[in-house]
């Protein structure tokens, strides 16, 4: 199939994969998934940090068929289009600590870009500050860019190394059909499941690794990526990428609108809260933490799915900093920001800086 015009690389290609992921991030939350959560990459893995114990959180605790679907669905198209190709070695500890501090700030925000769009289709007013809090840090990291960073190159390696993060989904699924949840039970063998909450609520799990599975191959066809429709836009003025983010608001907002999941205000929106100034600054540090790492949290995943071990040394710091951000009460939840939250949020941001200054390449 290498041969095969990829008819998802043009505008309209990447439009349609918007689309699409606007159709369907409404279904899932119409079929189960939480409000304005139809797809969160960032809530999703901090789910599974739960469930595997990482965190205690008791409503928000739950395997998401999703994530395991966006990894071996992005492998199946990188197989079958010749386009698997296991590399790793660009800076594996930075990148770690980046998808550490970028869940923190999601967490402080209560959602990842693609959760900010569906916040903003499905009416959360709140999701307007994250979004323009995720512009100000990609912007924030084209000047880190333009200034000569770069985490260095990716070495070619055995095809061993880009099967890791999709054979460990495939355990997780594995763990899932094994220990599968009990009614009335918090832990079932050596999972954690909730009872209430965010954590409870999930639309069937066929269908959840069904949509997680398409969205993953037509995403990576696409190269479909949240972050870099933002960083184009602002370093080239492509607008490319940014024609599928913008397809996939307005089409969520219809969707959510024919099936009556539109709310428009600010107060009583689902998982989120109105601390404007922290959803702002919460969505700043992932956005520059996504910039830094080279991808959003979707594109992390589509990424590992190609071997690509740098990804998934980024997505495995997601889910540790999930861990961390529920363990030390840097989370938000409806009420607020959790009560250690604000001075991550800061310290994340000044690590972020950090790395951007020290990782320039310099002329001689």
């Amino acid at each position: 199939m290498k041969g095969m015009k990829n008819i998802f690389a043009g505008r309209w290609g990447i439009i349609g994969v918007g689309v699409i992921i606007g159709i369907l991030a409404p279904l899932l939350q119409k079929l189960g998934n939480p409000g304005n959560m139809g797809i969160c990459v960032a809530c999703f893995e901090r789910d599974i940090a739960g469930a595997l114990g990482l965190h205690r959180a008791a409503v928000v605790q739950y395997i998401r068929p999703e994530i395991i679907g966006f990894v071996v669905g992005s492998l199946i198209a990188a197989y079958l289009f010749k386009e698997f190709r296991p590399r790793l070695g660009s800076a594996p500890i930075v990148r770690f600590f980046l998808g550490v501090f970028a869940m923190i700030g999601a967490l402080v925000f209560l959602g990842c870009p693609w959760r900010a769009a569906l916040r903003l289709a499905g009416g959360d007013g709140n999701a307007i500050l994250g979004l323009l809090g995720l512009i100000f840090g990609v912007w924030i990291g084209t000047l880190f860019l333009k200034g000569g960073y770069n985490l260095g190159r990716t070495q070619q390696t055995q095809p061993a190394a880009g099967w890791m993060l999709p054979l460990f989904m495939v355990g997780l699924f594995l763990l899932m059909l094994v220990f599968p949840q009990i009614e009335g039970k918090e832990k079932s063998g050596v999972l954690f499941y909730s009872l209430k909450g965010p954590g409870s609520m999930h639309a069937p799990l066929a269908v959840s690794l069904m949509v997680g599975l398409f969205i993953g191959f037509l995403a990576q066809r696409s190269r479909f990526c949240t972050m870099g429709a933002i960083r184009d836009f602002v370093l080239f003025r492509q607008s490319h990428l940014l024609s599928g983010f913008i397809a996939l608001i307005v089409t969520a907002f219809i969707a959510n609108f024919i099936l009556g999941q539109f709310k428009a205000g600010f107060a009583g929106q689902p998982v989120s809260h109105t601390m404007h100034l922290w959803n702002f600054a919460g969505m700043a540090l992932s956005g520059l933490a996504f910039c830094l790492a080279g991808g959003c949290p979707g594109r992390q995943l589509f990424l590992s799915g190609e071997g690509d071990g740098d990804a998934a040394i980024f997505v495995m710091g997601m889910i540790v900093g999930a861990g961390i951000a529920h363990n030390f009460g840097l989370a938000s939840s409806p009420a607020g920001v959790g009560p250690y939250g604000i001075p991550a949020v800061i310290v994340g941001i000044a690590v972020c800086l950090f790395i951007g200054f020290t990782m320039r390449k310099r002329i001689a």
